[in-house]
């Protein structure tokens, strides 16, 4: 069994500088500062020089069969959001980076740094949603740790989840070519938008909900479809514009979208235009990203709108023959523009 580690940022985006001296709050956001981060401190150090990509998930062999691993913490502000709170958060993103690898939960880790102060009645609440997030996909609590820091040393709560899953027999990532299509397996941004509408308290009447949700049943659902999968990766800090950049960067394939097909609900698209964000780098939290080998796009999408999560699932787009890794959108008006990856400061503290 080969060894390698693996840290969550796509290769193939080439030098991008000098690190700053400081750590800013757009180093936390997804995009190419967190890249940068990523790339000269934590890569430069950890990485096996052999590992040419960094996935969500590490898939390795034990006793015959594959398994995926994944760690992730999370710092969401605010704490409770309408749809979720930080526990839910947690667990669903930890099972949804080993959905990318085609895996299925076994075994999660959860470990809590608590603010002196913090109400213990809130804490049932955030510990009994992660509870029922397992209870709903199979997945274990085995392990963990709880440490109380000082009043001020932390905002409240932040979890710190593992997790360990067995990866689908029928999943077998390969390399994307041309004609490929793309599918994202419901609507977009609404896990930024949610916290945008409690953490700035915008005074919006609306219905909606963080898209928070656990993607393994997506495993399961497409069963023996997923042979025709290529590629799988949720959109969450920077969008599924910064998503599908990371994918064509690392394929080095250009990418047409077309706006027509992208799902985005009326309530998402006023909160970005009122507060000038583009709907395609929010994030999402119950989101997929699925690439479907050319031709085979129809069938995988019709077997993902089955399952309850993704009714509003859609093929976005396909790869094209351009090589420079690029992504452009087809627009409502007819014209093409280019999307690039996150720049800046977009939305702290969203995950």
């Amino acid at each position: 069994m080969q060894h390698t580690l693996s840290m969550k940022l796509t290769s193939g985006l080439g030098e991008m500088g000098e690190m700053d001296e400081k750590i800013r709050l757009s180093h936390g956001d997804g995009g190419v500062e967190t890249q940068r981060l990523i790339k000269n401190v934590f890569y430069q150090h950890f990485n096996d020089p052999l590992s040419k990509s960094m996935p969500d998930s590490f898939v390795f062999e034990a006793r015959q069969n594959q398994l995926a691993y994944t760690t992730d913490s999370f710092v969401v502000k605010p704490i409770f959001f309408r749809g979720g709170d930080i526990g839910k958060l947690a667990i669903c993103g930890t099972i949804n980076d080993l959905a990318t690898a085609g895996a299925t939960p076994l075994f999660l880790s959860a470990s809590f740094i608590i603010e002196e102060g913090f109400s213990i009645e809130k804490l049932h609440l955030i510990v009994k949603s992660m509870s029922d997030i397992c209870r709903q996909t199979g997945a274990k609590i085995a392990t963990g740790d709880t440490k109380v820091v000082e009043r001020g040393s932390a905002d409240g709560l932040f979890i710190n989840t593992s997790g360990i899953g067995i990866v689908s027999e029928y999943y077998k990532p390969s390399q994307v070519e041309p004609g490929d299509e793309i599918i994202v397996t419901g609507g977009i941004g609404e896990h930024g938008a949610s916290i945008l509408l409690d953490r700035y308290d915008l005074g919006i009447e609306t219905d909606l909900e963080s898209d928070c949700a656990p993607m393994c049943f997506l495993i399961n659902g497409l069963g023996e479809n997923l042979k025709h999968v290529k590629l799988m990766k949720d959109p969450t800090r920077g969008g599924i514009a910064t998503a599908l950049n990371e994918i064509a960067a690392e394929q080095k394939l250009d990418l047409e979208l077309d706006e027509r097909t992208i799902p985005v609900k009326s309530e998402v698209q006023a909160i970005g235009d009122m507060l000038g964000i583009d709907p395609l780098y929010l994030a999402c939290e119950g989101r997929m990203l699925i690439v479907v080998e050319k031709g085979c796009g129809e069938k995988v999408l019709h077997h993902i709108k089955a399952l309850d999560c993704c009714r509003e699932a859609r093929i976005i787009g396909q790869f094209t023959s351009g090589h420079h890794g690029m992504i452009y959108m087809k627009t409502l008006i007819g014209g093409r523009r280019i999307i690039p990856i996150l720049e800046g400061q977009m939305l702290p503290r969203i995950c």
